[in-house]
């Protein structure tokens, strides 16, 4: 059966009910060749979207720890350009960034029309962490939902198209993912162990998660529930995503300039 990526606004999600190990059929190699494929149209798409100067994008990348944002940056985006990419990885707020509204410092990174811009944790953070650690009581985190839901409307007002993944690994593959840290050397600064806390918190943060899917999930911001546990199908699923949506914009370079035609370079 196939597995719902965009959940229809409205629809109550439990995250239990998806297989993080869901592929579509997909075989790992049929997932090689359309990562190449894809990565290739992005980038050309990124093209277009810096040419064109309509529309900006923001990528809004969500998951428990170990679930792959980071990876999943390298991977989808390695053929776009820097010039028209930016990618912000938001982690502790700065003594500035605290003394500010809970939005400010994501509103700064927004992107602006022709680039693309990549959110690693982005402003869910203040309704998933600051929430399960237990910052912020209930009466200051459950009104930032809405206060979202219009920070993101006045975005897509603005032409800014956002789309957002939620990376969804299972809980086996985040005790692997976290033991191969451990044991590989290569891979102890990765480490963390405040990951054992919050991994011991992990029914918590699902149920965060599913209220940010279930009260934040719309039409002009969908939320993607990407099986994140095969890497090479979450690439997939992620980067179909994002090129049938540059598509639909209809993306055009500008107008020949007639100051130019029929100029030769000396």
């Amino acid at each position: 059966m196939k597995q719902l990526i965009v959940p229809p606004p409205g629809t109550s999600v439990r995250l239990s009910s998806f297989d993080t190990r869901y592929s579509d059929g997909l075989t790992k190699d049929d997932a090689t060749e359309q990562r190449r494929k894809l990565r290739v149209r992005l980038g050309e798409l990124q093209d277009l979207l810096y040419a064109d100067r309509r529309f900006g994008v923001l990528v809004v990348l969500q998951g428990m720890d170990t679930s792959g944002k980071d990876s999943t940056v390298n991977s989808v985006f390695e053929q776009v350009g820097p010039l028209g990419c930016a990618v912000t990885n938001f982690g502790v707020p700065s003594a500035e960034e605290a003394s500010h509204d809970f939005l400010w410092r994501y509103h700064h990174h927004a992107p602006e029309r022709g680039k693309f811009a990549i959110f690693n944790r982005s402003h869910y953070e203040a309704v998933i962490v600051e929430r399960v650690k237990e910052i912020v009581p209930e009466s200051v985190w459950r009104p930032r939902f809405e206060q979202i839901n219009r920070f993101e409307r006045m975005l897509g007002a603005e032409r800014i198209v956002v789309m957002k993944f939620f990376l969804h690994i299972s809980r086996d593959e985040q005790r692997d993912r976290l033991q191969e840290r451990i044991d590989n050397p290569r891979k102890h600064w990765k480490f963390r162990r405040g990951d054992l806390d919050d991994r011991e918190l992990w029914d918590q943060y699902h149920a965060a998660y599913e209220d940010i899917i279930n009260f934040c999930n719309t039409d002009h911001a969908p939320w993607h529930i990407v099986p994140a546990d095969r890497k090479w199908h979450r690439d997939v699923v992620i980067l179909r995503s994002l090129v049938e949506r540059l598509e639909s914009l209809d993306l055009q370079f500008p107008a020949c300039r007639d100051d130019i035609e029929g100029l030769v370079v000396s």
